[in-house]
């Protein structure tokens, strides 16, 4: 799939980038001129570190928490100031607001609402964003290679293409995927369409489920009938009220697969996904980079995470009829197994 490959081309680009930075000349020995006194200045600086979280979600948490073992493993005395915008635009935009005027030194923002929202209110500090699937799309970047102004950060882009292989591999004839998704995230709507693309290749047909709030997760995932398959993307309302498509799926026994690791854990069957701690502690490298290094947001190329983990859960398979093929459990790291 073109667009996944360039995808995965930025991400290797931007991780290199990322290496070569981080190779700084030594700190002068004590006793070199003007050494010393510059170190102990530097480690005496305190850093107050704004993060915006859109919502309560294992993988944006756990890329808070990977974002911040960064930093605290760095040397740095940071302060963390962390918001919850409780999946509300409004209240993405105010936390925003609020960092821009206490003037935090760095905005750590996680998924796309939330990374629209500081781009838009804060334009001389440097923003990093998380969890963001195509940041040009969201417009938070003029590209990925050389991103331009302050605000720079890693994507989750997810490779679809795998995804929807792994669904044929686990599920023998399969025709119609169901996809439940939120059609007001940006991040959705590029995922579904990489879905589609991928699905033409593959001889597979999309069926859109869409669904505007948690509410409307039920009765849209129902709205799919008998597909073969459901598949969930990294969606922040659908994976809020993801057992609710649990519960469709293993009452029709329709196989029901994640785009993430913790989606597996929580019942979907199986999924190639990131890790989102990993996602946020290269994050918090690139943070590393602009406040120890002096780096500038536009100097930093958008990564990915390069290397998805297979991830299954051999319980839900059981619970929708499913038999997971040998070949595939003995290619998962155990670690990744949910029983």
């Amino acid at each position: 799939m073109k667009k996944l490959s360039s995808l995965a081309v930025l991400g290797i680009a931007g991780m290199l980038a990322l290496g070569a930075c981080s190779t700084n000349s030594a700190a002068p020995e004590s006793g070199e001129s003007g050494g010393e006194a510059s170190n102990e200045a530097a480690d005496d600086t305190t850093y107050v570190i704004g993060i915006s979280q859109l919502m309560e979600h294992p993988s944006l948490t756990a890329a808070a928490d990977g974002f911040k073992a960064a930093l605290e493993e760095s040397g740095l005395n940071v302060k963390f100031d962390e918001q919850n915008a409780n999946g509300d635009q409004s209240t993405a935009a105010s936390i925003a607001g609020s960092f821009k005027s206490s003037n935090v030194d760095l905005v750590l923002a996680i998924a796309t609402p939330t990374a629209q929202a500081a781009a838009q209110a804060i334009t001389d500090t440097p923003v990093l964003f998380t969890a963001v699937t195509d940041p040009v799309d969201a417009g938070l970047v003029e590209s990925w290679e050389a991103p331009g102004g302050n605000v720079t950060g890693t994507s989750d882009a997810n490779p679809v293409k795998e995804q929807l292989e792994l669904i044929e591999e686990i599920v023998p004839g399969v025709k119609t995927v169901g996809v439940v998704y939120s059609p007001g995230e940006a991040n959705s709507l590029v995922q579904v369409d990489w879905a589609k693309e991928a699905a033409g290749e593959l001889g597979l047909e999309i069926v859109e489920a869409p669904a505007m709030s948690s509410q409307d997760v039920l009765q849209a995932t129902e709205s799919l009938g008998d597909v073969d398959a459901i598949y969930v993307p990294t969606d922040n309302v659908v994976v809020t009220s993801f057992e609710t498509v649990l519960q469709v799926g293993e009452a029709k026994k329709i196989p029901v697969f994640g785009a993430e690791g913790d989606t597996v854990a929580r019942g979907a069957i199986a999924t190639y996904g990131l890790d989102y701690y990993q996602l946020g502690y290269q994050t918090g490298e690139m943070a590393v980079q602009i406040l120890k290094e002096g780096k500038s947001p536009e100097e930093i190329a958008v990564a990915t995470s390069t290397e998805p983990a297979l991830y299954l859960n051999l319980g839900a398979a059981q619970r929708m009829g499913v038999e997971i093929p040998v070949n595939i459990v003995e290619e998962a790291d155990p670690a990744n197994i949910t029983e």
